[in-house]
This record gives structure tokens, sequence and C-alpha cells, in this order.
């Protein structure tokens, strides 16, 4: 078997075999194909795509380049859940705790930020003292314990992906369906989840812009998973705007708590209560949506969501004070506004500008490897719909110095449009892709 023959068979639209497959993605990793040739083979399915087949058979050569978590030994279903990116979206840390309070198991392994996109880990990390980093032994055991732990992912978890990743980023074949597919439910599936449920964002702060193209990546999800074998439903929500008010590290975590007691913006809750009902579902803890979403309405209402969360935190090493003393989280020494140029009403908030503004704060990363500060961030005191008047504050700045914020300010002008005439409260969710198709709400 030669790459040569694989890339020249894919390059004319022919399908590939799982041992076809298997050995470009074993060469790869063992390096015993250059990266020119995986470069062309990547070409290759950029252009000519693949089969349902093909993307299960590649999502699960990826799995095996690597190691795996076994999670048998935890009792009941082990729901996952991912996110394809956004700007404020720090879901995971309502979700875990509140679902684990009504009885579904989260072992999570979860990544860190890049770009205008925030990441998990760095959230957490943003409590004093929080672990992420914690042995597979520690993790199993977390979870057998309170039925959640979120970590980072081991070093040795689908090396391919990272391989791959590495080669679309520099060969313009990031936008790619199958690729981006196969390297998502790679990792998730290497993780041990018996169910996954998937949030595919779609908008100006998400990687996929339109619902169209929103849609067939969570088809293409979907299928991988009914065919490798696990239960996966796909939500399609919206990311024209940001999710909630906090976009920062600590202040997402001070809204995750505020959330966690009842008090969260009324998207994000939906959001959760959303996403959460499925996984009661996936995890055989409700028998329909409406069930589901009353037992986690319970769970936030009685506090056994917010304790659940102070105890990940204190077995991970962070400091439970956190919960009833926001105060303890990191606080940026600067704090300006930026405010309305106009009076009127907001019609749009541009994510993606948003997310690159707190970036440039410090509040994310540019390239792999940047150190980032954990105090900074922004919070929208307005959303798309409110009404406005002149000189009213858009957005508060958190920022490690005025000449930070003066930059952000300028920066911030771009991000919103206000108009005299009302604008409508925007859709939040567009619909649910399963093995049947999509569906709208």
């Amino acid at each position: 078997m030669r790459a040569y023959d694989i890339i020249l068979k894919k390059r004319d639209g022919k399908e590939l075999d799982v041992e076809e497959i298997n050995f470009m993605i074993s060469g790869l990793v063992k390096g015993d194909i250059p990266d020119y040739q995986i470069s062309a083979f990547l070409m290759a399915i950029f252009f000519k795509g693949m089969t349902p087949e093909e993307m299960s058979a590649l999502t699960m050569a990826m799995v095996h380049s690597g190691e795996t978590v076994d999670l048998s030994e935890i009792p009941g279903i082990k729901v996952d859940k991912h996110s394809s990116g956004g700007v404020g979206d720090k879901t995971s840390l309502i979700l875990g705790p509140m679902v684990a309070a009504a009885g579904v198991t989260v072992a999570k392994m979860s990544g860190r930020g890049l770009g205008h996109t925030g990441g998990t880990l760095d959230k957490l990390e943003s409590i004093p003292g929080f672990k992420t980093d914690l042995t597979r032994r520690e993790f199993i055991e977390q979870v057998k314990n309170i039925q959640i732990a979120i970590v980072g992912q081991t070093g040795n978890l689908v090396p391919a992906d990272k391989k791959l990743y590495a080669l679309r980023d520099v060969t313009a074949t990031v936008n790619s369906v199958p690729l981006i597919a196969s390297s998502i439910m790679s990792k998730k599936i290497a993780g041990g989840a018996d169910a996954i449920v998937l949030d595919v964002k779609t908008g100006s702060g998400a990687f996929m812009k339109n619902l169209e193209d929103s849609v067939e990546l969570a088809r293409v999800m979907v299928d991988i998973g009914s065919i490798v074998g696990k239960k996966t439903i796909a939500i399609i929500s919206n990311m024209d705007q940001p999710l909630g008010r906090c976009v920062g590290n600590a202040l997402e975590v001070r809204e995750v708590i505020e959330s966690l007691k009842g008090e969260g913006p009324d998207d994000l809750m939906e959001l959760c209560l959303t996403l959460g009902s499925h996984m009661m579902i996936l995890a055989n803890k409700a028998e329909t949506l409406d069930e589901a979403r009353r037992k986690l309405i319970q769970v936030l209402k009685t506090g056994e969501a917010l304790s659940k969360f102070k105890q990940m935190i204190e077995l991970q090493g962070g400091n439970p004070e956190v919960i009833s003393n926001l105060k303890l989280l990191p606080e940026a020494p600067f704090i300006s506004n930026f405010n309305s140029y106009k009076k009127g009403y907001i019609h749009f908030i541009d994510a993606q500008k948003i997310g690159i503004c707190a970036m440039k704060l410090g509040a994310g990363r540019l390239k792999v490897g940047d150190k980032i500060d954990h105090s900074v961030g922004l919070e929208l005191l307005k959303k798309v719909g409110d009404p406005v008047d002149i000189n009213e504050p858009l957005v508060r700045i958190h920022a490690r110095c005025p000449e930070d914020a003066k930059q952000t300010e300028i920066d911030l002008a771009e991000a919103f449009v206000v108009k005299e005439e009302p604008a409508d409260r925007p859709v939040l969710l567009y619909g649910a892709v399963t093995e049947k198709g999509y569906k709208a709400f």
C-alpha cells in the first residue's frame, strides 16, 4: 500500500476503505508519511469530501492513534457535551454541575481557548488553586464520588488530531466539514463518553457563519456518532452576539456562579436548560424534555447545582469560598465604560469582534503557549433589542491599564450597530439534528 495511490484515489473522488485511511493516519503519527503527502491528502479531502463511512473510519483511526479513556468502571451512562466554539460560552461550567446534581454522570475533558473563543480550562483556572491536570485515577475516582470532573486532555489523547490540525492550519484546509467533524468527534469518543450532546454554533462569532453550514456540520457529526455506536444529538444555537453578558475568564466564572443560583442571563439559562434536558434524556434520567427541564430547574432552585459546583472546586484543589465571596476571583486593576454614541436600539453586536477585544485585553491567546490574564474582559450591559440613550454605558471594560481600556473603546465602536427604529430580539435556538435529520424549533 502506498500513500501516493491513496491520494490519487481520493483526488479522483473515489471512496477510500478503512485500511487505506488507517494506513494514512498510522503513517502520519509514526512519521512514515511525509508532511507534503499528508497535505495533499487533506487537500483531496477538502475538494472531494468524504462519505459517512469514510468519516467514521477517519474518526476511529484518529481515536486509536493514541490513548483512550476507559470509563467502564464508572456506573451509569456517561454523557459528554461539546460546543463548536463561541464568545462568552461558559455553558459547560453550568451544565456539568446542574446535570450531575440531577443524576447524570459527567466525565469531561476540555481544552483551552485560542483566538477569539474562550476555553473551559482557562475559566476554571481563574478560581484560586483549581487543578485541571488530575491523574487518570483521580479523574475516575472523582466522577465515581460526585458524578462530575472537568479536566484537561491527556497529552497522548488523539495525537493524530494535533498533527493534522497543524497541517490544516498552514494548508488552507481548516474549513472542511469532514475534517472538522472527525477532529471534534475523535476527541469525544477517545474521552470515553457513552453519549454526546453537541452545541453547534452559527453566526458572526462562530466558526460556521451561516445556518446551512452549521446544520451540515451537525448532521455529519451525528452520523459519525451513530455509525460508531455513540448516541449523539446536536443543537444549533445562535452566536451572532456573545452568550450571556461576560467575556473573560474570572468574569465568566462569576456569571456561572450567579447562573447556578438561578440568576443568570435569559439566553445563557435557556441554552443550558435545553442542552441539559437532552443530556438527561440520553442518560435515561428523564423520559421527556419537559420532565428533564423540571428536574433541572428544581436542582437550581434547591441549591443542589451550586453545591455540586462547590464540591468539584474543592476536590480539584480550588478555593470553594469563591461561591459565597466573588471578590476572591481575580479582579482587573482598571475598569471603565464604553458608551453609546447615539440614542436608539441595538440592532447588532459582532460577537467575533467582542471576542477579539477580550483577547487583546489579555483574556485569550493569539497562539498556543501565550500567557493569559484571568482578571480582564468585558461585561455587556446591553444586548440586541435593548433601548439605549446617548452616552449610556454599553460595555464595562476590565483592563490592566487605562491605555488598554482606551484602545478597547476604539475597537468596540466597530462592534455595535445602533439604529433609531426598534429591533427584535434574536432567535437563540434554531433546531436539533438527530439520526432522523434536522428539525427546526
